[in-house]
Formats: C-alpha cells, structure tokens, sequence
C-alpha cells in the first residue's frame, strides 16, 4: 500500500508517515522493502480488493486533510472502481467518500481555521452529495455483507442527516461503532467510540470508556479534554486542550486547539462575574 501511494499517487513518504501514524524514517524503509518484494513480479493478476480499498481510503484521506488535493480524484477512482467491481466494501468506501466529501465547506471558516463537526454551518452541506452517499449506502447494508467502510459511511451517514447537532442520533451511531470495532477491533475505532458514549450516555461513561484505551493513541488528549468540558471540569480541560495542541497532528488541529484554553478560561470569568 505504501509503495503504491508513493509510486502511483505521488505521495511523499513523510504524507504517508502521517497516514500510517510512523516516523518518516519507518517509513521509507517500508517502502524500499516493498520495492524489493516486487522487484521481478508481473503485475498481470487480479489485485487484492482490501489493499486496493485501503489505498484508496488513504489517499482520500490525505487530500480530505488539506494537505494534499486528492479528494476528489480517490472519489473518482472508487467510482470506477465500483463499477467494475460488484462488492458491498467497495460501495460502503464510495458512500463513506461522498459523505464526508459533502461537509467539506463547512469543515473551516474564512480564515481558514478549524470547524468542528457540531459547530459546522449544516447550510453549509452539499445536500445532493448527502443524498448520493446514502442512495449508494444502502443497497450495499441490504446485502447483510457488513464490512469496515459500510459501519463507517453508517456512522457519517447518520451525523449527515441530522438537521443539527442536537438532533444527533448518539446511542445508533454507539451501536455502529460495535459493529465497526467487531471488524477492526481497531484502537482508534475504540476512541471514537469512547466520545460516542460520552454524547450517548454523558461524559462520565465517555471517560469511562477511554480509561480502557491507550493514553499514547493519537488524539487520546483531545478526546479526554473533549469529556472533562462536558463534564465540567473546566480547569482540567484547559490543562488538556494545551497538551492536545502540542500533540496535534496537523497545523489546522493545532490552531484550533490552542484557542481553547483562552475560550474556557473566558467562560469561567462570565460565569464568575
């Protein structure tokens, strides 16, 4: 997968780092080992449809972050993907795209900067993009083949369609996480699920929830400050959000997580006052 993002996508190895959660030293040496491996193969043979998936998924997201534009062309390629290739995977990546492709105008203001997904402008939205994703969703979930990307476009699928944040669908969007933990059993997944509960059932289940996960997971502060402020621990979110900003992965996560500290500190002095 690494050497096709770097050879055929032209992603640098430090984009694919990023991606993979690696230093850039691993992963170039990821990839000369890969280039060893095919060194004399024919590429003659059906690929594997996980891997040619999972490529696709990366590139989208690389070009989701900004970074690098390759959204739209990792949309393009699923497509013709999808139509060559009757799987329900395949259409649960496409729906997953074209969902959070629909939110990409809202996801930062003017300046640029940060939008979280509850304070987005839902106006904002592309609603034909909405209504595509979910139309090439569930013919794939009436198959009974669930997958990764399906219980993930699930997910999306319901943040899409609700008219406000409030209206969130939580405990359903809990029940998708069990699914997709149950194909991925992936840390991350577990994460997300942990801010779920948290929505679901109220911060303290959420905390709960994450005490079981590794502290050194990517984002694991900014979801732990994320909690402890709906709980209303405020001086301790404050503390979290400054070390979530240091660990941030990307410059746009940096700026909007520097700003919170100074936002509950403002909040606490009105409420004081």
């Amino acid at each position: 997968m690494a050497l096709t993002l770097r050879a055929v996508c032209g992603l640098t190895t430090l984009q694919i780092a990023s991606a993979y959660l690696v230093r850039e030293a691993t992963m170039a040496q990821r990839i000369s080992r890969a280039k060893r491996t095919v060194a004399g193969v024919r590429f003659d043979a059906p690929g594997d449809i996980a891997t040619v998936l999972r490529v696709l998924y990366l590139v989208f997201n690389e070009g989701y972050s900004g970074n690098v534009d390759l959204a739209a062309e990792a949309i393009h390629l699923t497509r013709h993907l999808a139509a060559a290739v009757d799987h329900p995977e395949v259409r649960g990546l496409l729906a997953l795209m074209s969902l959070h492709h629909a939110r990409r105008a809202a996801r930062t203001d003017d300046g640029g900067r940060l939008v979280p997904l509850a304070q987005q402008d839902r106006i904002r939205w592309d609603t034909r993009g909405i209504i595509e994703g979910m139309a090439i969703l569930q013919p794939a979930l009436v198959r009974d083949r669930l997958g990764e990307y399906q219980a993930q476009a699930a997910i999306t699928a319901l943040h899409a369609d609700a008219q406000t944040a409030e209206d969130t669908d939580w405990p359903q969007i809990v029940q998708w996480y069990d699914e997709l933990v149950r194909h991925t059993d992936s840390p991350v997944a577990l994460l997300n699920r942990a801010v779920a509960v948290g929505e679901a059932d109220g911060p303290r289940a959420g905390l709960a929830a994450l005490e079981e996960l590794d502290p050194s997971l990517p984002r694991y502060t900014a979801a732990r400050e994320y909690l402890q402020e709906k709980s209303g621990d405020v001086e301790q979110a404050a503390r979290l959000y400054a070390e979530a900003a240091r660990l941030a992965p990307n410059l746009a996560e940096h700026d909007h997580t520097i700003l919170q500290p100074a936002r509950l500190n403002a909040a606490g002095h009105e409420g004081h006052s």
